[in-house]
């Protein structure tokens, strides 16, 4: 049996949002069609029933007041009561489903993109500022459901408004014609006030984008900031920026203002013509006092549909620049997006990069050295599909651009120089294993001491990005989160750089006991870490020039020897 999704508000594996922001509105909208009918369904009879109260008490006036029945006051008065029972209860349902809508839409909104920055990686932060994504997460998301909040009244405002209007044409044409007319109008005028608003609001959010950048920045290389006493400099730079966000939000408040202030004039100079063209008509004896009652009561009811509808155009501008932000996260390619897998599966064979000569045996462990590290590094990436691009490696006779990325990172696994720690329990930071695998990896990567500068252990708090251990403990950390992953094929950068010989002589012996016989491909000049290699290979200008052990090498090649003294030197 097909199982249904653990919560159903979510998105499901293969739907595809649009990169478009009123296309993304609509995909939103028909994924919850359900609940906007509902909404209309209690919204339109809740407004209905405020707009018919005038029709009853015009009534009640005419046929129990002026005509002295006591019994149709009664009726009327009943069927006033009647309608005030029905706005409660429709009132009720309208407001829940209210809700339910502008959750419903930003949870959505929330999870496509969140779906959309794992699809696109770090491509996304390439191709717009860091902050302008992290303000999309803090607050566009409430806006994206705003429209669908109102979607109910709305609906409502323009049905009462059209049954009114009926109701009107046929107690007097002139009266119904402005109604139909008039009203339209108005918040038609409302579009000069509209576009500048939509325009300083994007405005607004790009510069409060800009000013989140460059504070998570500024938080990132804080340390570097105080080692050169850039703290003024980062203030002057962060204070010109605030200025700029106040300038555009008090550009944006302004036009709002004005907006707001339209909201009560426009109805309110509607309601006084309509109310003045009734006085006259009921003075000329062309409507009855029960229709001049009726159409005050319609007059001043008419201000609820009109705000309503300026009130969906202003919530509408809010979502569409919201929606526009997040179309821009979606419209972002991943490095490497993903194929499909035309059921290839790598077997036992070389992980071969023929644009550098590379080749991994299965179960050995390789080695890439290079007078220039970045040289060495870049191959790394290629062997494990973590640079853009099409780059022909193969594993075991299968091209790795022929798989999906999330198969290819889930059996090779790169760790790069600067691998990053998060905050939170170290547990969870190394992978939530068994404490045996756990401890087991630890020793392996000679990372016991950083263990033991955790205050509670294994279950002790990580500060954010490991700042409280050293650059070595963290590194280490990092080695065993990677070992615990146990890959079919393993790519270190630099895994030892930041410790001392004694600690990487221990790490070198420890870390090819542990691996082998399984493929395993290390980055480094240290002649404590090759002198374990099965292979090395040494590169110039990201090709192999030259290819054996540590101990061959060393004795028959000059440029190789340079380069590893050196590492030893260092």
């Amino acid at each position: 049996m097909p199982t249904r999704p653990a919560w159903t508000y979510g998105v499901r594996p293969g739907d595809a949002p649009p990169a478009d922001a009123d296309r993304l509105l609509v995909w939103l909208a028909r994924r919850q069609w359900r609940t906007l009918l509902a909404g209309a369904g209690f919204g339109i009879p809740w407004m209905l029933s405020v707009a018919l109260v005038p029709a009853a008490v015009g009534r009640a006036v005419d046929e129990g007041i002026v005509a002295r029945d006591g019994r149709a006051l009664i009726l009327w008065s009943l069927a006033v009561v009647g309608l005030g029972v029905v706005s409660a209860v429709a009132g009720n349902g309208r407001h829940w489903f209210a809700v339910k809508n502008w959750l419903t839409a930003a949870f959505r909104a929330g999870v496509v993109a969140d779906r959309a920055v794992r699809r696109s990686g770090p491509a996304l932060t390439r191709s717009m500022p860091a902050g302008e994504v992290l303000a999309s997460f803090t607050s566009d998301f409430g806006r994206m459901g705003h429209s669908f909040d109102v979607f109910a009244r709305f609906m409502g405002a323009i049905v009462s408004f059209v049954v009114v209007a009926v109701i009107l044409l046929r107690g007097s044409v002139l009266l119904g014609l402005i109604m139909l007319f008039g009203g339209p109008l108005l918040v038609a005028s409302l579009a000069f006030v509209m576009k500048p608003l939509q325009r300083r609001q994007s405005a607004q959010r790009e510069e409060a984008g800009r000013l989140t950048a460059l504070g998570a920045d500024t938080v990132a290389g804080l340390r570097v900031l105080r080692g050169i006493g850039g703290e003024e400099s980062f203030l002057a730079r962060y204070r010109a920026q605030s200025r700029t966000v106040r300038r555009a939000g008090v550009r944006v408040a302004g036009t709002q203002a004005t907006l707001d202030a339209a909201q009560v004039l426009l109805p309110g100079i509607f309601v006084l013509v309509v109310t003045g063209v009734g006085a006259n008509l009921a003075v000329a004896g062309e409507i009855s006092p029960g229709q001049l009652v009726a159409f005050y009561g319609y007059t001043a009811f008419l201000t609820i549909p009109l705000q309503t509808a300026v009130e969906m155009a202003d919530k509408l501008i809010t979502t569409r620049v919201a929606a526009r932000r997040l179309a821009r996260i979606l419209a972002v390619e991943p490095d490497h997006p993903d194929l499909p897998a035309r059921g290839l599966a790598p077997g036992d064979g070389p992980l071969v990069d023929p644009a550098s000569g590379v080749t991994a045996e299965p179960g050995l462990l390789t080695a890439l050295v290079s007078a220039r590290p970045e040289d060495s590094a870049t191959v790394a990436a290629r062997l494990g599909r973590a640079l853009p691009g099409r780059h022909g490696v193969t594993w075991g006779g299968v091209g790795l651009d022929d798989l999906p990325v999330a198969d290819v990172r889930s059996r090779i696994l790169v760790s790069p120089p600067d691998p990053r720690l998060f905050s939170g329990p170290l547990r969870r930071e190394l992978g939530d294993a068994d404490d045996d695998l756990l401890l087991e990896a630890l020793e392996v990567a000679d990372a016991r001491d950083a263990l033991a500068a955790v205050e509670g252990g294994l279950d002790g708090e990580l500060e954010e990005r490991g700042r409280s251990l050293s650059g070595g403990q963290r590194q280490r950390l990092a080695l065993a989160r990677a070992l615990l992953r146990d890959p079919e094929v393993l790519v270190l950068v630099e895994p030892t750089s930041a410790v001392d010989a004694h600690t990487e002589a221990r790490i070198a012996g420890r870390l090819a006991a542990h691996r082998k016989g399984r493929t395993t491909v290390v980055v480094t000049a240290s002649p404590l870490l090759l002198d374990h290699a099965d292979t090395v290979h040494l590169l110039a200008g990201e090709r192999v020039v030259a290819t054996g052990t540590h101990r061959e090498l060393s004795r028959s090649h000059p440029e190789y020897r340079a380069v590893v003294v050196r590492g030893e030197e260092d």
